[in-house]
């Protein structure tokens, strides 16, 4: 994520709480100034507000999410839409298939996980809710860049460029690939030995919401693959024509 450009407070106080929210533990104002580039003082003044109204906690000098972030993370759970629509068949796909199976969402330039359903093998591979990934590797990040409007996906590119120095014309091409496939798949990309696919869900014809990713052990999707893709497939576009008839 990177500094925003509009100077207001709200902008910056909302800029300090999703780093926190993003980052895996807690944070000294001294790292927060590090990852925002924003002053020690204007963090002082952002985190204090953020205390006093339970949205951030602080411990020995570092801050991480208050529990009014996990009031808010609750009631997600409890009414999201999105979730509420998919959980069937993510729990059809986890059980058919003996996989993990996870919703994704692209948030600026991350793909987050909204909800998740574990696979019961001994190995398996997990998301985690909440947590978010760069939209640059893996079978999530690329299928949800695939199907972003066009003017959305050239923006995230030129942040991928700007941000890591690399050429996204080959990236570029691979997501049209994606595109006209209608799913993604990657082994290996984001981590060692894990193989995944993700397919889109649209809530209005040609307009994705959300991916829905099944993770395997790559030995494990090696002896599967096509049916695997086929499964997500299904299960995304039932998913897809619930969404639609609301």
């Amino acid at each position: 994520m990177r500094n925003p450009t509009v100077g207001a407070g709200a902008d910056r106080v909302l800029y300090v709480l999703a780093t926190l929210a993003r980052h895996d533990g807690p944070l000294s104002i001294a790292a927060l100034a590090e990852k925002t580039g924003l002053a020690q003082s204007t963090l002082y003044r952002q985190v204090g507000l953020l205390k006093r109204w339970g949205f951030v906690a602080e411990h020995e000098g570092e801050y991480g999410p208050g529990p009014l972030c996990v009031q808010l993370a609750w009631g997600f759970d409890q009414s999201s839409f999105l979730v509420h629509e998919a959980q069937p068949d993510m729990n059809a796909l986890a059980a058919s298939s003996g996989e993990t199976v996870g919703l994704l969402v692209a948030v600026k330039d991350q793909a987050v996980c909204l909800d998740m359903v574990e696979s019961q093998h001994p190995l398996r591979c997990s998301f985690v809710k909440g947590r978010g990934l760069p939209l640059v590797r893996g079978a999530s990040a690329k299928s949800l860049m695939a199907f972003m409007p066009a003017a959305r996906r050239q923006a995230a590119l030129d942040a991928i460029a700007a941000d890591t120095g690399a050429d996204t014309e080959a990236l570029a091409a691979e997501l049209d690939a994606i595109r006209a496939r209608g799913y993604a798949v990657t082994d290996g990309e984001v981590d060692a030995g894990v193989w995944g696919v993700s397919v889109p869900v649209f809530q209005r014809a040609n307009q994705a919401v959300a991916s829905i990713t099944l993770m395997a052990p790559s030995t494990r999707a090696a002896q599967r693959p096509d049916a695997l893709i086929d499964q997500t497939v299904a299960a995304a576009r039932r998913i897809s024509a619930r969404l639609q008839s609301h």
